[in-house]
């Protein structure tokens, strides 16, 4: 595979299962997330996989963290063909008196800030390659209501329309918007979010690897087509709609 990938989030769960299968497929990867020591361990299994990767440590809500990924991959590969914005979580999943101010506007600059400051920085260089690939990663609240999630599904139905007005806008220049929205995982998400870890079968619900091969999808569709919205869920996850 012989494109550039950038993607966030990268260390673990679905960042870390996508970037083991590009990887292995060839691709050049540029693989961001907070943790140093979880980030070049990621690097070093792409590497065995017989993939090439570049670490950069930063956090995603600041436009530094940008800046420096698009001189990165200039620098080093001459260009960005894919851009997956995976980095996200819940910060806290609560009763809406629970939410203090520094919380809701945290969460809100993971799941959706993030990912504007991220497509704002890179798309110019998108435009001037004459296309590209931006996959966003929502979520299934951003479908459907469930107690207590009000404040991160906020943020991931924004970024579902986000996602909406930025494919019309960049389609006349070659790139193509697409979004995965993943059910229930246990990722390590709940763990950060202060929440219960599913108890179900995990051979027959939503794993990273799931998350991989939809993005792998995706990203090789022939040219003339987009996937605007993958749905992916796990048989263990009933969602019945609000």
């Amino acid at each position: 595979m012989d494109k550039v990938i950038v993607i966030t989030g990268a260390s673990s769960g679905f960042g870390l299962a996508m970037a083991e299968k590009f990887g292995k497929a060839g691709a050049k990867l540029v693989l961001v997330a907070r943790n140093q020591n979880k980030l070049e361990d990621a690097v070093q299994k792409v590497k065995r996989l017989g993939g090439e990767a570049i670490a950069i440590v930063g956090d995603v809500t600041k436009s530094e963290t940008f800046t420096q990924i698009i001189n990165t991959a200039m620098e080093s590969y001459g260009g960005i063909d894919v851009l997956i914005n995976n980095a996200g979580g819940g910060i806290k999943v609560a009763p809406i008196e629970e939410m203090d101010d520094s919380t809701i506007q945290a969460c809100m600059d993971l799941n959706l800030g993030s990912v504007i400051k991220a497509c704002r920085t890179i798309v110019p260089q998108m435009k001037k390659q004459g296309g590209g690939l931006i996959i966003n990663l929502t979520s299934a609240c951003a479908k459907f209501a469930f107690p207590e999630w009000s404040v991160y599904s906020a943020a991931k139905m924004g970024l579902s329309m986000f996602s909406r007005c930025l494919h019309a806008e960049l389609r006349p220049f070659g790139i193509g918007v697409s979004v995965i929205v993943p059910g229930g995982s246990n990722t390590g998400f709940q763990q950060s979010s202060g929440i219960a870890a599913f108890d179900w079968d995990e051979s027959k619900a939503l794993r990273p690897e799931h998350i991989a091969e939809a993005a792998f999808g995706i990203v090789n569709l022939p040219d003339g087509a987009v996937v605007p919205e993958m749905v992916v869920y796990g048989m263990q996850q009933e969602i019945i709609p609000f």
